[in-house]
């Protein structure tokens, strides 16, 4: 077959670049689509705050007139200088079942990565840890999330022929929801809480929950610094990520703890799924994606969990109960009997054993692959 590369360099292209999945995974039962003007703020160079410390190529593959394939690399200086990895990033990649469109592309991030002096290849992965990272490997009979990537299963058979070995593993899991709570969590949590002098604020605004979220974003940073592949936020990031999200997130799904000086020492995120909206809506808001979407925040079937922290100073003295209890009560209130638990690190303990006490399964895992350059 006859393939060539087009760098994506206009606002045009990136509109292409973004657009290709949705022809790809066309009417697929799985593949959550990704809201297209989420995206072109994600990767626009003049729109996300991340180029202030990364830089970015995009390339499309074709054939003839018809795109085959995309993918994007990324040098995150950030990464490069905390964790001594000369590493580039890919991620946003997709491609039709030819193997020879994946080396094509994977080719394009390795001379620009070589041209940099850098040492190998690892994704996929986004400009930071709230981006979509991590390629199915397994679970490709599950409905997709607003949080993860969707791929055919061909993906990591491609990057397994070209060289391309398990760095890390993600985990995800289907969780239920109890009709009824142990009591002896709930005395737990009020324990927790009376003991190490802290209170959860009841906020019923999002202009209330507006006021916490730059601290949420600096535990964040400071609780999961450790975690793979982790870069700090910067202000703008943080700034960007308030506006773009906490905006429709209703309070109720937001508990948060507080210690005696007022400040967040824990809280946890979870949301309405999107999916079966978002795949309605193929991606767009107009001019009826917001129907699609308005209606999954009314009619609720299942909740995705999305970010969950605990100062370290507090870890270890059971914060977990009282958000757990606060998120159980609210998906009693909203008949919710369904939660997707979204990636967790297989080398997350912390994360790995909130839930231990519910009945779950696991049903998808996820990998970041890598590859040196002097193999």
């Amino acid at each position: 077959m006859n393939y060539y590369l087009h760098e994506v360099t206009t606002a045009q292209d990136l509109r292409k670049f973004i657009k290709f999945p949705n022809h790809l995974y066309r009417n697929h039962p799985y593949f959550v689509p990704a809201l297209n003007a989420d995206e072109f703020t994600t990767l626009h160079w003049k729109k996300n705050p991340a180029f202030e410390f990364c830089k970015a190529r995009y390339w499309l593959a074709y054939q003839g007139n018809k795109i085959v394939g995309r993918i994007a690399a990324i040098i995150n200086f950030k990464h490069i200088q905390k964790w001594n990895q000369s590493y580039i990033r890919f991620g946003w990649f997709d491609t039709i079942n030819d193997i020879e469109v994946t080396k094509l592309l994977l080719s394009a991030v390795k001379n620009w990565a070589l041209e940099k002096n850098l040492t190998a290849v690892h994704g996929p992965l986004g400009f930071s840890d709230l981006d979509h990272e991590g390629m199915l490997i397994d679970g490709y009979d599950q409905l997709g999330t607003f949080a993860t990537i969707y791929n055919y299963p061909y993906y990591p058979e491609h990057l397994q022929q070209l060289g391309f070995e398990k760095d890390i593993d993600w985990k995800e899991y289907r969780i239920t929801v109890p009709s009824q709570l142990d009591p002896k969590i709930t005395r737990a949590s009020e324990i927790v809480l009376k003991r190490n002098h802290l209170t959860m604020p009841v906020i019923k605004t999002k202009k209330e929950l507006l006021t916490y979220a730059p601290q949420i974003f600096k535990l964040i940073n400071n609780e999961y610094s450790h975690l793979y592949g982790s870069v700090p936020l910067s202000d703008r990031e943080i700034d960007h990520y308030i506006q773009a999200y906490f905006g429709f997130i209703h309070p109720d799904f937001v508990p948060i703890i507080l210690n005696e000086h007022q400040k967040v020492v824990g809280f946890g995120v979870t949301i309405p799924s999107l999916s079966t909206a978002l795949q309605k809506c193929r991606g767009n808001l107009f001019p009826f994606g917001w129907f699609h979407l308005l209606r999954a925040l009314r009619k609720i079937v299942i909740a995705d969990l999305v970010l969950i922290a605990v100062n370290k100073q507090y870890q270890g003295l059971g914060l977990n109960l009282p958000l757990m209890v606060h998120t159980w009560e609210v998906l009693q209130k909203r008949g919710i009997s369904q939660v997707e638990s979204n990636p967790e690190l297989e080398t997350n303990a912390n994360v790995q054993s909130l839930w231990k006490t519910f009945e779950r399964h696991q049903h998808k895992q996820r990998r970041c692959f890598i590859k040196y350059f002097n193999e």
